[in-house]
């Protein structure tokens, strides 16, 4: 059974930096495209940055220079450092694994 289980959200000042982590189990984790989306109350949940096994990185345009996604296959973990935080950055961030395994999500908070 896969697990995804997120941490290392908070609140935080705009300016300031986080970082989150995903750690996978069940999965062949160094085979998989991870990922991480986010969704603001009364918003869709939208996509973040993603990671092929590879190492390749796509960004959505609105966190492009701020936010870096990165993996560490030996500890099935994938990473989300953020910095340059705005206030729109707050949402629940959400971990993926492939097509179909999500995690339970993390709020992150971003005060004006």
């Amino acid at each position: 059974q896969v697990q995804l289980v997120e941490s290392g959200g908070g609140l935080v000042q705009a300016g300031g930096s986080l970082r989150l982590s995903c750690v996978a189990s069940g999965s062949i984790f160094r085979i998989n495209t991870m990922a991480w989306y986010r969704q603001a109350p009364g918003k869709q949940r939208e996509f973040v940055a993603t990671i092929t096994s590879g190492g390749s990185t796509n960004y959505a345009d609105s966190v492009k220079g701020r936010f870096t996604i990165s993996r560490e296959n030996a500890k099935n973990t994938v990473y989300l450092q953020m910095n340059s935080l705005k206030p729109e950055d707050t949402a629940v961030y959400y971990c993926k694994q492939g097509i179909f395994d999500w995690g339970q999500g993390t709020q992150v908070t971003v005060s004006s």
